[in-house]
């Protein structure tokens, strides 16, 4: 009897394990097959692992669906398994996320084709709405408000119910909104909302689609519609009259810039430097050179190039600058049309000179990463490199002026400026001062060039851009006067870029120039005329 009971004992446990055994696949889930559906090399098979996949809550869903897009899913016919390959080269089963070692040799990409790329991309858009991060979140509501696709209604809604991120909420109602204002069974009162949502996002896109709305709709609808379009068109005016006078500013900054040095030159030595640009160009050269050392041997501090590059492009332009007065200037003193004509070829031989050097094609100079980018301000954009100029602009600025106060070359500058003769006949070195004067003014060109080099090409070209605007702020603004090269400069980049979406580039180039010649002949000093008993002579 015992032996009996023994038996049947070992029969239930064989059982017991049998039918583990065979509940194993069972347990993994319906995840797990579906994934395991990714192995089987058949299109119809995908495109139901596809559907399985992202409609199953899983957290890895987005990562498999993305790994397929991007021909990163790997299959293994043989043992059936999926796998992802990360893009920093890890692998992990996609089943489980556990870390595999190595990929089977058979393991091959998974098969798309245009059928299951667009599958893909919709099973993405619905599952990037329920991502974790809420900038992914908020890209996907912004593609479903361009799309106004119905079948995201549900997931929109799901995600608006538990969304608590401020901006990707009002993400997700605007696109809710773009989808009841073409869904065809949505109420009247459910479209009035949603045009009211529509319009208070203010920008293009929301103009394009309420304008895309068809005229069969009823008249209260199109009576909205068409108000919400209005008043859109009425901010966008308003909002591009605010970009083009951020535009100007800028614009304005980088004149102030190349302008800035000229006006101390000009002002002090009353010399008409034409080689001025040639400054300018060598400090963006500087910064290639700078930039092209750190690439090549120490490209952890690329972010510091610009920071190594101002001090030495000031003293590199501001070296040549003083090398350009002692060797040619000084002999041509009150010789206004030779001077001219002395550093109109002193250009022509260090473009030159820069050709030879490196090349006749522009050099690549990179942005840090603390210049890249944009950010927004209600609908004007605003880039970080243009920013950082007119920061470093004011900065120059507010330096120079300084220096001008509170230092003893700058009182002897001052001095000379108003009356030479006074000053020399004091004991100041006039001559000494001249060179100074001229580096220093060399020297901020230079500078301007790092800045210069953020925005625009870097060619032996480069110079010539700005010294006609240079000359224009110089005397606009009043001769050796900084606050009126300040004044002259953003009045003439506001003033610009206004006139350039009426009248185009080059006509609003010629007017900015025809407006400044009939205000020479009101007012021959500028804005801010200089005041001493030389300069009222």
């Amino acid at each position: 009897m015992f032996a009996n009971v023994l038996e049947r004992f070992r029969t239930l446990a064989l059982s017991i394990f049998l039918v583990a055994a065979f509940a194993v696949p069972a347990l993994a889930g319906p995840f797990e097959d579906a994934v395991g559906k990714f192995a089987n090399d058949d299109f119809s098979d995908t495109n139901d692992a596809i559907g399985a996949v992202a409609s199953s809550g899983n957290p890895l869903a987005f990562a498999i669906i993305s790994a397929l897009q991007d021909g990163r899913l790997m299959a293994d016919p043989d043992t059936r398994k999926v796998y992802v390959t990360e893009p920093n080269g890890k692998i992990v089963d996609a089943a489980t996320a556990e870390p595999v070692a190595s990929l089977p040799a058979a393991a091959a990409a998974v098969r798309l084709n245009n059928r299951l790329r667009r599958a893909v991309e919709a099973a993405l858009g619905g599952l990037t709405l329920l991502s974790p991060d809420p900038a992914k979140r908020i890209h996907a509501a912004q593609s479903v408000f361009k799309t106004h696709d119905e079948a995201m209604l549900p997931l929109v809604d799901e995600a608006l119910k538990n969304e608590t991120v401020k901006a990707a909420r009002l993400a997700f109602t605007e696109a809710r909104a773009a989808i009841l204002l073409f869904k065809p069974d949505a109420t009247d009162a459910e479209k009035l909302e949603a045009i009211a949502a529509i319009k208070a996002r203010g920008d293009q896109e929301a103009m394009a689609l309420l304008t895309g709305l068809t005229g069969d709709q009823p008249a209260a609808i199109v009576s909205a519609a068409a108000n919400a379009t209005a008043a859109i068109q009425r901010s966008l005016a308003l909002w591009s009259m605010v970009q083009n006078a951020w535009y100007g500013l800028s614009l304005g900054s980088v004149l102030l810039l190349a302008a800035i040095g000229l006006a101390i030159t000009f002002g002090v030595m009353g010399v008409i430097n034409m080689a001025h640009g040639e400054m300018v160009m060598i400090g963006a050269y500087v910064t290639f050179v700078v930039q092209e050392a750190i690439r090549t041997s120490y490209p952890g501090l690329f972010d510091y190039s610009l920071l190594m590059a101002v001090p030495l492009a000031f003293i590199v332009a501001g070296a040549i600058g003083i090398l350009i007065e002692r060797s040619i200037i000084r002999f041509l003193y009150g010789r206004p049309l030779e001077t001219l004509l002395a550093t109109w070829g002193l250009s022509l031989v260090l473009q030159q000179a820069v050709r030879t050097m490196f090349g006749p094609t522009n050099r690549e100079v990179g942005n840090p990463s603390w210049m890249s980018g944009a950010f927004e301000i209600g609908q004007v954009t605003i880039t970080y490199n243009r920013l950082w100029i007119l920061c470093f602009t004011l900065a120059v600025f507010a330096i120079l002026l300084a220096m001008l106060r509170y230092t003893a070359l700058g009182l002897e500058m001052r001095a000379v400026t108003q009356n030479r003769r006074m000053a020399a006949s004091m004991g100041i070195a006039t001559s000494r001062v001249d060179a100074l004067t001229f580096g220093l003014g060399s020297g901020i060109a230079g500078i301007a060039g790092v800045a210069l080099s953020q925005i625009d090409n870097v060619s032996p070209n480069l110079g010539q851009s700005y010294i006609i605007d240079s000359f224009m702020v110089v005397v606009f603004g009043g001769v050796g006067n900084l606050w009126g090269t300040l004044v002259g400069a953003f009045t003439l980049g506001i003033a610009n870029k206004f006139l350039e979406p009426v009248a185009g580039a080059v006509l609003g180039k010629i007017a900015i120039l025809v407006l400044i010649i009939l205000f020479i002949q009101k007012r021959p000093r500028g804005l801010f005329a200089l005041k001493g008993r030389a300069v009222e002579a």
